[in-house]
């Protein structure tokens, strides 16, 4: 039986080498979600496919596709190759680990809006906007597909929306002034860009000025409810942390 070429878009999350010329490509679709697909001979030096076969790519991918199991690669249209983050330590830093992340929510969730919300951000990151920023940004909007997103409507203790103080990992979500019994209370803007972050159109951002406070505030609080709630460990994660204290140093 003779299997048509398909046409699917995607972003390569990983690539693993098999056999002494070929890569197996992790690829994260908008039409099947997460497939694997063979690119036969791609590390061969006169290979077409050798320079679109590996992470963090982005294009139109013309593959022999099989349900169960490994697809394979005839050619790739490139629509990004996301260069100006691979010219950035930073940036592949955070993209790296924005992929990974992916790999592991795209497992909890087959939910379509994955894609989009991975390609946005890694288009964000390329035009120059703050890694950091757009990175809170996806955590906070993954813990969705993850299933524990945090309450950040109102208090997750008694459900008032009013006199919102402060966001708390133990108790799950905002809580209130009447609520609030101990810990750490957070700055007013930094409960504000909480939902902005949750909220917003990651397409739509074309500024992005916040204090350095407000994002280690943000930054903390997610740090520590994907601890408490998701049970990932990711080495990326850890890569990342040496790198952007490296950096900062």
């Amino acid at each position: 039986m003779k299997v048509a070429i398909e046409c699917v878009y995607g972003i390569v999350l990983s690539d693993v080498n098999y056999s002494e010329s070929s890569k197996i490509l992790n690829i994260l679709t908008k039409e099947y979600g997460l497939i694997g697909v063979i690119a036969k001979g791609c590390r061969n030096m006169k290979s077409k496919l050798r320079g679109v076969s590996r992470k963090l790519l982005y294009g139109k991918f013309h593959i022999y596709y099989k349900k169960d199991g490994l697809s394979t690669l005839i050619g790739v249209d490139l629509i990004n190759s996301y260069s100006k983050i691979l010219s950035n330590l930073t940036s592949i830093s955070y993209a790296t680990y924005l992929l990974e992340l992916t790999n592991q929510v795209i497992k909890q969730s087959e939910s379509n809006e994955i894609f989009q919300l991975l390609r946005s951000g890694l288009d964000k990151i390329n035009d120059g906007f703050s890694p950091f920023i757009i990175t809170n940004i996806l955590e906070l909007k993954y813990l969705d597909y993850l299933g524990v997103r945090p309450n950040i409507d109102c208090c997750n203790l008694c459900g008032s929306n009013k006199n919102i103080l402060t966001i708390d990992t133990q108790s799950g979500g905002f809580v209130c002034q009447n609520c609030y019994f101990e810990g750490y209370i957070v700055k007013d803007i930094t409960i504000k860009l909480l939902r902005m972050f949750y909220y917003v159109d990651i397409d739509k951002i074309s500024k992005i000025e916040i204090k350095k406070e407000n994002l280690t505030e943000i930054n903390y609080f997610l740090e520590e409810y994907y601890e408490k709630y998701t049970g990932l460990y990711l080495k990326s994660k850890k890569m990342l942390e040496k790198i952007t204290n490296f950096v900062e140093s």
